[in-house]
């Protein structure tokens, strides 16, 4: 949406709809600052959707002594009161040149008759945000990298969501930030890790990664780094759970599918299906039933206050790695 002009936010209604709050949010910032691009003098004013009347929008939308564009930004579409339906409806049908107006509606079935009306009128344009799934967030990294003009590849991609989590906010931050850090180059798994490798959402994948490859010494070894550094035991079991559930749905999936819908099926990025396919070499249907009782009974005792987690979580990555031995 970068880039809005005149013709796309004067005399317009931007309707913002969908349930990610930060890309709706993004939205309503590139369009207050195609109306700022415009007119620096513009005027710029807020309201509720359920304060709003034909008659504050009309307060709102009229020029003022020191400017006639004006922004109106209106949030909780979805509270707008009955009885200022029609008045709104009314406005949209014919807007006012010199104002740019933005009706955000925050997601849900409330409110969405209006804006079933609201999508027929030809001065609305909708910008809907689409929830975002797990296995999407690295692509949102790559697109954030390419909007601040670089690349990265798929591996670093997904490593960064591991690290950082699935907040879209944080991630777009850090790939800003990587971005500024490295000026003109291509990020990969390397240049990620130097920032954000100590995350303990990426030391748990790393213990979980190893185990099921069958690395015992490394796997360990990882563990004893990342207990020393603080990650809750709770988090490694949950990375277990998330290794042993990608594996199960790979080895389940039927055979012969294209790689975009063997990613979609099993959940996953497209290019964590290389490790997926080289850790399910050495695993059968028993050993993956198996490593799924050991997980669930540590992560059990992990979260019953066992006496001593670092024992528990020594014995489920040996037992994972032995697991994976036997064929």
């Amino acid at each position: 949406m970068a880039g809005k002009g005149a013709v796309d936010v004067l005399g317009k209604v931007t309707l913002v709809t969908g349930p990610e709050e930060f890309l709706n949010e993004r939205t309503v910032v590139e369009s207050k600052a195609a109306v700022k691009a415009i007119d620096g003098e513009a005027e710029f004013s807020e309201a509720q959707g359920g304060d709003l009347s034909l008659a504050t929008l009309g307060e709102l939308a009229a020029p003022s002594l020191f400017s006639s564009t004006r922004c109106i930004v209106v949030r909780q579409l979805e509270n707008l009161p009955d009885e200022s339906i029609e008045g709104l409806l009314g406005y949209c049908k014919d807007p006012v040149e010199d104002v740019a107006l933005i009706l955000v509606h925050s997601g849900g079935q409330k409110g969405s008759g209006v804006l079933n009306k609201l999508r027929k009128l030809a001065p609305v344009t909708e910008h809907k945000s689409a929830a975002i799934k797990a296995s999407e967030f690295p692509r949102f990294v790559s697109s954030e990298v390419r909007r601040h003009g670089s690349r990265v590849d798929d591996e670093a991609a997904d490593f960064l969501v591991q690290a950082i989590g699935q907040d879209l906010r944080s991630l777009s931050a850090a790939a800003h930030q990587l971005v500024n850090d490295f000026p003109g180059e291509s990020l990969n798994t390397e240049k990620v890790k130097r920032y954000f490798g100590g995350r303990a959402e990426a030391k748990s994948f790393a213990v979980a990664d190893s185990a099921f490859f069958g690395r015992r010494a490394k796997a360990m070894e990882e563990l004893r780094w990342a207990l020393d550094g603080g990650t809750a035991p709770v988090l490694i079991t949950s990375a277990f759970a998330g290794g042993v559930r990608g594996l199960a749905r790979y080895v389940s999936a039927p055979r012969g599918m294209r790689e975009a819908d063997l990613a979609r099926e099993v959940g996953v990025p497209p290019w964590k299906l290389r490790t997926l396919r080289d850790q399910s070499r050495a695993w059968s249907p028993t050993g993956l039933a198996e490593a799924i009782r050991a997980i669930a009974q540590a992560d059990a005792d992990i979260k019953g206050a066992a006496h001593d987690a670092a024992y528990t979580l020594e014995k489920l990555v040996l037992t994972v790695a032995g697991l994976r031995d036997q064929r």
